[in-house]
């Protein structure tokens, strides 16, 4: 199946939101910043190829061990990439009671749950309209640093969430036949 006229524009609509939600001034270069930004360039690259291999492979019936693989695949490179930039460890029970809990929390909810979810919906649903959570997740994340942590929304931020959220409604709304 191709892209139709209405998730192109979709498609594109989330992306120009989402670099108007990165590109803010307050947002500062610091040393290093390019190994974050090339970071995330490999986890896009990475997650847009790993969705389009897995809406089409052959993979097991049962989600659960489609999520086992790929996150055992990516807790290597993980390792791998943490080892190669000396990044230093701690065991988990020397972490804060709160980090403990935030940790089982994302493994359960957002890891096992939402992971193994987003993997049936890669079978079930077009993977563009599966796509549309990379573009909700920010607003998401943007809504809970504002709640949760005093994160001023700035206006260019509730711009670029309503882009991302139009992009979303494109994507969403295209006729199926």
């Amino acid at each position: 199946k191709s892209l139709k006229i209405k998730s192109i524009i979709g498609v594109f609509l989330g992306l120009l939101g989402m670099y108007l939600l990165v590109s803010q001034k307050g947002l500062q270069m610091q040393e290093d910043s390019w190994i974050g930004i090339i970071m995330i360039m490999s986890c896009i690259i990475s997650w847009s190829a790993g969705s389009l291999f897995v809406a089409k492979a052959d993979t097991p019936s049962n989600f659960f061990i489609t999520t086992g693989y790929q996150m055992l695949s990516a807790g290597v490179i993980l390792a791998i990439g943490s080892w190669a930039f000396d990044e230093s460890w701690s065991e988990p029970l020397s972490w804060q009671l709160n980090t403990q809990i935030a940790i089982i929390c994302l493994i359960l909810f957002g890891s096992i749950a939402a992971f193994t979810a987003f993997n049936y919906l890669l079978k079930v649903v077009s993977t563009e309209k599966v796509a549309t959570s990379s573009y909700v997740n920010p607003i998401i994340a943007l809504l809970l640093g504002w709640y949760f942590l005093n994160e001023s929304i700035t206006m260019q931020s509730m711009i670029a969430a309503a882009i991302m959220l139009t992009g979303v409604y494109f994507i969403n709304s295209r006729k199926v036949r």
